[in-house]
């Protein structure tokens, strides 16, 4: 699916930042040819956009453009499985190989400027992540913050409800061929939570590139049974934008994870917005939030 198809959805005052078109490029990584999206200008910080399960560049782009409107630096990458990049076995792809590859792009795409990740969904525990293991990284935004390794998040997370607190001890079965399997992101995450607008929560589910690509169960299982680094190490700034009237995950999950943290943090709802923030006035606080903590993080 396009950019267009996701910006319909938009406000209509939002529509014209929209339509900035980014800039496609390819980075060759281990095998696989990744794609990214950019809009360049001379920002003192950069933001990096890292998308959860079920999107992709695209689907954010029309987001992701009202910051680079903002005269914001940004690039938006599309991680094995999803979107336009392509990788030599896709049902060997795991949640490690995600991190280890944001790493590494963040080091070959290094211009000396400090790099704010923003991270959507399950995107934003990658952010935090990797900001842990990377100096470049001086803050994080995120829009959730869901730890695989509390059940209460498993379950909200998944389609098995109560039953994800038995989900690691069984998903370290899945080993071998059974790892290779590949299965529709859809099948696992309910995405008729996506938004609050159900056309647009179906076409993320229908969406070859997003909700309905296919993923190996080996990604699940890693993804699952991944343990984070300590968040009482974590001494970055993190942003929380978490959307207000979520249906999928809600705020506590986030917050939950929030207040182990040893560095400043701050929450900031997005008013009137479901999981895939894209209502008004929550978007406007979106943008204005992660202005904000660019300037702060600013070497300017």
């Amino acid at each position: 699916m396009s950019e267009a198809q996701y910006a319909a959805f938009l406000p209509e005052p939002r529509r014209a930042a929209a339509a900035i078109d980014p800039v496609h490029d390819w980075w060759s990584w281990t095998g696989h040819r990744v794609h990214v999206a950019r809009a360049r200008c001379d920002s003192p910080v950069r933001v990096v956009v890292v998308h959860g399960a079920g999107a992709h560049s695209a689907a954010l782009w029309p987001t992701v453009a009202q910051l680079a409107d903002h005269g914001l630096d940004v690039t938006a990458i599309d991680l094995p499985l999803y979107g336009r990049t392509e990788s030599p076995t896709p049902q060997k792809v795991t949640y490690d190989l995600w991190l280890d590859l944001l790493q590494d792009l963040l080091d070959a795409d290094d211009d000396e400027r400090p790099v704010l990740l923003l991270g959507a969904s399950i995107g934003g525990l990658i952010a935090y992540e990797v900001a842990h293991r990377s100096d470049r990284v001086v803050a994080v935004a995120a829009t959730c913050l869901l730890d695989p390794a509390d059940w209460r998040a498993r379950a909200r997370m998944t389609r098995f409800g109560p039953l994800a607190v038995l989900g690691p001890p069984f998903l370290r079965l899945l080993r071998g061929r059974v790892g290779d399997l590949m299965i529709p992101m859809r099948w696992v995450a309910d995405l008729s939570k996506m938004s609050r607008n159900p056309d647009l929560s179906k076409l993320c589910a229908l969406d070859p590139r997003g909700g309905g690509a296919k993923v190996p169960l080996r990604f699940f299982r890693s993804y699952m049974t991944h343990r984070h680094s300590a968040p009482e190490d974590f001494t970055k700034p993190l942003l929380l934008t978490h959307p207000a009237q979520d249906a999928w995950t809600p705020v506590e999950l986030s917050t939950r994870f929030l207040r182990r943290l040893s560095g400043p943090t701050r929450v900031v709802m997005l008013r009137g917005c479901g999981h895939f923030p894209i209502e008004e006035p929550g978007l406007t606080d979106l943008v204005e939030s992660v202005a904000d903590l660019a300037a702060q993080v600013s070497p300017n």
